[in-house]
């Protein structure tokens, strides 16, 4: 789901459900404006505080506690018309997307109990700005100046917050599929504003896939909270080292972060292992969820396998 009425969230999974007064006790260095009443349909809200962001633009961070797991498969038209309809007016993230918190334990590479930990979980806290809260059906999603990164950060650090509340597992990024306990969520905070850079680690994943016995593809997913296109990278593994892939991920990320969608169909760069690396823009990404990428692939003179080629014409 793009944008709307929410335009950044983030949830706190919680082995047990969580008192408002609770939650408020952790916001001590943030403006609580005022408390609302639980929504009638859970999906929608529980009983939530909102957080004073940026008042000219009447942006506003609301904090609920929710009495329910994280329904990741997102409901079903027929079967949970509720919980779909929550999920496509995007009260679950902007980008979130069915099985996100599946693919974030498969895809948890940096934390090694972000494999089992996530599912004992049986609630949550839910953190989503908005600029539309108390406005009419004319009032801008966004303001003019509107900066992601800054808002991001700053959702962040109030999800940050509750991970010492009672009962608190680990923070999930729906949008981005990431899942960090505690102590790496402040560490990559507290490194990211030392080095003015933004904490592109807590936002988005870096992925790895099969694409047969010797070719894989490693991507990012989250990029879109940036209003940035996802990037991929398909190659022969043996020829490359993971890890040189993955810091060209999070470069090129942090690269379109500071400078915008520059990088254009066909641009090539420098890369892994001294190879030129060459750009393609597509509307989809090989694997799920459904985003726009740029696909950077090796100019090494080894033809891509058909298995690539298929799962790309099949998007």
């Amino acid at each position: 789901m793009p944008k709307g009425l929410f335009t950044q969230g983030v949830a706190i999974l919680l082995d047990r459900p969580a008192k408002l007064e609770q939650i408020e006790a952790k916001l001590g260095d943030f403006e609580i404006l005022g408390r609302q009443k639980a929504n009638d349909s859970w999906a929608i809200s529980g009983p939530s505080l909102i957080v004073s962001y940026r008042p000219e633009s009447n942006g506003l961070v609301a904090v609920d506690a929710v009495d329910q797991p994280w329904p990741d498969q997102m409901g079903d038209p027929k079967k949970d018309p509720e919980i779909f309809a929550a999920w496509s007016m995007g009260h679950f993230g902007p980008y979130a997307f069915p099985g996100s918190l599946k693919r974030a334990a498969q895809q948890c590479w940096s934390w090694e109990g972000g494999k089992q930990i996530p599912a004992r979980h049986k609630a949550f806290i839910r953190v989503r700005s908005s600029y539309v809260f108390g406005t009419d059906d004319n009032a801008p999603v966004m303001p003019d100046d509107y900066a992601p990164s800054e808002e991001l950060d700053f959702v962040t650090q109030i999800a940050a917050a509750f991970l010492l509340t009672p009962g608190a597992l680990c923070y999930f990024n729906p949008n981005g599929e990431v899942l960090r306990n505690g102590q790496d969520l402040s560490q990559s905070l507290s490194d990211a504003h030392s080095n003015d850079h933004p904490p592109l680690d807590l936002w988005s994943n870096v992925r790895l896939f099969n694409i047969n016995p010797e070719w894989v593809l490693m991507d990012t997913v989250g990029n879109a909270q940036l209003d940035l296109p996802d990037i991929e990278a398909c190659f022969y593994a043996e020829a490359y080292d993971l890890m040189e892939i993955d810091a060209f991920l999070r470069n090129a990320s942090l690269y379109l972060t500071q400078n915008g969608q520059v990088i254009r169909d066909s641009d090539t760069t420098d890369g892994p292992d001294g190879i030129c690396w060459q750009a393609h823009q597509f509307k989809q990404g090989v694997c799920d969820p459904q985003r726009e990428v740029l696909c950077f692939l090796p100019l090494d003179d080894r033809p891509l396998p058909p298995e690539f080629q298929s799962a790309r014409k099949a998007k």
